[in-house]
């Protein structure tokens, strides 16, 4: 991969990890919870769930979904309702009840199936790696190699995006003694989880030809 290349993709998924969208909603109010070193635990769940998105890519996931339009529309209504779901779990979550020790935390594997599940089925990942993606391949070469680099730069980015908030919401913990503003907190991170899911979503409907 040439240089231009590979920084052009590290400023996309070093801004892209800096965004807030579903899965920075779902690190924080995992770390607000349960602190930021649980939270790491579905950031990195998120970050696995990137190397199938970059495998699809470097399939020809474009095409396909250009091919196969309804199977699009299935894989955003599935995520839609999957992170509503989780919206609705972080809204009404109990106000009075902000902080819990990381052994009150749900399973390991759960909290890393919860990140998993939300970034495959997560419309945002179809921008970034449905849409964009694909052109920073040059099909001149081969494509194993180039796959390799950027996922290995993609979850650098992802990681260091996620830890940043995990930490960053630990640092307010204080905040949260106060159950009203755990309680408008948490119904904000889960509005902002359904709008960006929504906007994902709106952003790759295709027009009618």
């Amino acid at each position: 991969m040439d240089l231009t290349v590979w920084l052009a993709l590290v400023a996309l998924f070093f801004a892209g990890g800096l965004t807030p969208g579903p899965a920075v909603m779902l690190v924080m109010s995992t770390s607000l919870r349960y602190r930021a070193p649980t939270a790491l635990i579905p950031a990195l769940g998120v970050s696995a769930a990137n190397l199938v998105w970059i495998s699809l890519a470097a399939g020809g996931l474009a095409a396909f979904a250009a091919k196969f339009p309804l199977v699009l529309i299935v894989l955003k209504v599935a995520g839609i309702c999957f992170i509503a779901w989780l919206a609705f779990t972080i809204a009404f979550a109990d106000p009075s009840r902000p902080h819990a020790s990381a052994s009150d935390a749900p399973p390991r594997g759960k909290l890393f199936a919860r990140g998993v599940g939300l970034q495959l089925l997560n419309p945002n990942a179809l921008v970034f790696f449905g849409l964009l993606l694909p052109s920073y391949f040059d099909m001149a070469k081969p494509v194993v190699p180039q796959a390799l680099v950027m996922m290995a730069t993609i979850t650098a980015c992802e990681m260091f995006g996620l830890t940043v908030y995990a930490w960053l919401a630990d640092a307010m913990n204080h905040r949260f003694e106060s159950p009203a503003f755990t309680k408008w907190f948490n119904r904000g991170a889960a509005f902002a989880m359904l709008a960006a899911v929504i906007f994902a979503s709106v952003s790759t409907v295709r027009p009618a030809a």
